[in-house]
């Protein structure tokens, strides 16, 4: 999700307030955005690299989407084959907006748990998860925190992919042990990266 806000027109050209889907089934279909302050979706070009890295292992994953914010992430992976996602958003304006964005798309294989990342990661998690996104707010700097959260929630399959977003200039993340980064790249002021467990 991340944390930034614009008007007018988004920095993918999309109009405000709508995010697109760059591929897939629901390719160029544009979605609502909540109107909450801070809200970043990833951008289409991240997106789309992200993707790239992932054809074609993202067919038929199971996918936890954290800080889901948009759903940019969690609706792209299912627009490109993606088995499930579960869509975690603590604001309730944001987690009413995904489940409008679930309805307007069917999307059958969507959930939405509205809780704290961090509490969701704590909890009894009943299934586990091929690919996970974890895209904080900027600000907060907790992807050290939630990487140790998830590799001891018991939530992640065998070979599971990890993705990371965050600031270009914070401090690249300690990973858990035996995790390992596969892929980085840079795009303006946010690094991502891919991570195998």
């Amino acid at each position: 999700m991340g944390r930034k806000k614009t008007r007018g027109q988004n920095a993918n050209g999309s109009p405000s307030g709508r995010l697109r889907i760059v591929a897939g089934k629901w390719r160029s279909r544009l979605l609502p955005i909540a109107d909450e302050p801070g809200l970043r979706p990833t951008s289409e070009r991240i997106r789309e690299t992200l993707f790239n890295w992932l054809t074609p292992d993202i067919h038929g994953m199971r996918c936890l989407d954290l800080f889901a914010g948009s759903g940019a992430l969690g609706f792209e992976a299912l627009s490109r084959g993606a088995a499930s996602v579960i869509f975690v958003e603590k604001s309730p304006g944001a987690a009413k907006t995904l489940r409008v964005s679930i309805g307007t798309l069917d999307a059958g294989d969507a959930t939405v748990v509205q809780t704290d990342a961090q509490a969701f990661l704590k909890s009894d998690i009943p299934q586990k998860f091929d690919l996970v996104f974890l895209d904080p707010p900027f600000a907060d700097d907790l992807l050290e925190d939630l990487c140790r959260l998830l590799a001891g929630s018991g939530c992640l399959a065998a070979g599971a992919r990890i993705y990371l977003e965050q600031e270009r200039n914070q401090t690249v993340p300690t990973l858990p042990k035996g995790w390992t980064f596969i892929r980085e790249k840079t795009a303006g002021n946010v690094r991502y990266s891919m991570v195998s467990t």
